[in-house]
């Protein structure tokens, strides 16, 4: 990561400062809200609308020559990227079951911080209690700054596109994504919080094994409800505290997303005062017929296997101070 950052800023340094920094990032649209809402198939329908623009995979693991536009399957820069993803798979094989991740899929902003050393994927991957309690209480603007820069070169040489971004950890840096970007759309992902809960386990306990021994599961358990209390929490506190931003932002319930996706799609569209041309609700029909459930979940083990019930799932979740805002 700091080589890549290295390379970057050196590729930067060579250019004419108006090259690089002249192109504004108009209105990008930002996916946040509860992880595990549906938050990665959201990102995958908008971004198959050809006047949005999603940073793709390849390009965030190789992003020195990404700002040149994908090549095709020739594309080596492609081929290397998918190299390492299958062998991220064979190291972790419950991975496809919880988040399966191709070189041209849409890719999340926290893979984009992480460049900066300051990104929740260290926090997802690795039990380091002090980074995290470091990474909460850091200014992330300039970490916001760097991904604003990091997207201009994207586009480099490219046509403009409307920049259509997500992570659900963008919770925890309102106030910085929107002093850098001041005229963002946030959507609002939620899902029932039970749900969200053993899905967040599911994944935490994937990515964890990779690096090391898995968490206790009722640690790991009382972790994540916490986790999703504060996220809610978070959000919603900053919700009431901006008034001012109200029309920013726009709701999508995931029952609501799994059950119609284009009407879900077109609310967002008429919110944002966005175009859906017939040819890009055609693509994304045709991607969520396409789509279907995560594969390989026979590759990780049940909730029941790493001793969790519904029952504890639920006393941990009604636990939790801020439990009462979770509904939608």
């Amino acid at each position: 990561l700091l080589k890549t950052r290295l390379r970057l800023v050196d590729a930067w340094n060579r250019q004419p400062p108006e090259d690089v920094w002249s192109s504004p990032i108009a209105r990008p649209i930002f996916i946040t809200g509860m992880p595990r809402s549906g938050s990665t198939f959201l990102h995958e329908l908008l971004a198959a609308d050809p006047d949005l623009r999603a940073p793709r995979v390849w390009e965030v693991m190789l992003p020195v020559s990404a700002n040149e536009p994908d090549r095709g399957w020739r594309d080596r820069r492609v081929w290397n990227a998918a190299t390492s993803l299958w062998w991220f798979r064979r190291l972790s094989p419950g991975a496809d079951a919880v988040y399966p991740m191709r070189a041209r899929t849409p890719h999340e902003c926290v893979a984009i911080h992480s460049y900066c050393l300051m990104s929740e994927e260290f926090v997802s991957s690795c039990r380091v209690p002090a980074y995290e309690a470091f990474l909460r209480l850091s200014d992330l603007v300039p970490v916001y700054q760097w991904e604003k820069r990091f997207l201009q070169h994207l586009r480099h040489n490219q046509s403009v596109r409307r920049w259509v971004l997500k992570a659900p950890d963008h919770v925890y840096g309102l106030e910085a994504l929107f002093s850098v970007f001041p005229d963002a759309l946030v959507i609002h992902t939620h899902r029932e919080p039970l749900q969200v809960l053993k899905s967040s386990i599911h994944l935490n306990w994937v990515l964890r094994g990779l690096y090391g021994r898995p968490d206790d599961p009722i640690q790991l358990a009382e972790r994540e409800a916490r986790a999703l209390a504060g996220m809610t929490d978070r959000l919603m506190r900053f919700r009431d505290a901006h008034p001012e931003l109200a029309e920013r932002f726009v709701d999508v319930n995931y029952g609501e997303l799994t059950a119609d996706p284009l009407a879900v799609i077109k609310r967002i569209y008429g919110r944002f005062d966005l175009t859906l041309t017939p040819d890009a609700a055609g693509r994304m029909g045709q991607l969520a017929l396409r789509r279907s459930r995560y594969r390989g979940r026979r590759s990780i083990p049940s909730l029941a296997d790493i001793g969790l019930d519904e029952l504890t799932l639920a006393g941990l979740m009604g636990a939790q101070p801020v439990s009462g805002r979770f509904d939608f």
